[in-house]
């Protein structure tokens, strides 16, 4: 009969706060967007430019997006320590690192492809 008081009480073990894990699963996606978005302007920007360089706006733009994402990535990463959301802070951070990386990936390789195809010296 103890175990299944125990089992049945709610205060026994801490619940997960799922409204919070919600809402951080949407800055992680918002702040993922944001990078991407940031490499798909770098990557037009560079290919529009006749120098193959950012302009200072579309700098400013690229910086922005970038540290509004890494702001929401971190905050968000913390509250999901906090409430000790081990499984949601491993798992939207793996999938972050993962398809940042695919998004530098491709940015790389694009600018890889623009150093072949550019003029010597120019």
């Amino acid at each position: 009969m103890d175990a299944l008081l125990a089992v049945a009480d709610p205060s026994a073990a801490p619940s997960v706060n799922l409204w919070g894990a919600l809402g951080c699963a949407v800055a992680y996606s918002a702040s993922l967007l944001a990078t991407l978005d940031a490499f798909a302007d770098w990557i037009l920007a560079r290919a529009d430019s006749p120098a193959g360089r950012l302009t200072p706006a579309v700098g400013l733009k690229f910086g922005s997006k970038i540290a509004a994402a890494a702001i929401a990535v971190v905050a968000a990463a913390i509250v999901l320590a906090l409430d000790e959301n081990w499984f949601a802070f491993t798992s939207l951070t793996i999938a972050f690192l993962v398809v940042v990386a695919i998004g530098l990936a491709v940015l790389l390789r694009h600018s890889r492809a623009l150093a072949r195809t550019a003029p010597p010296g120019g």
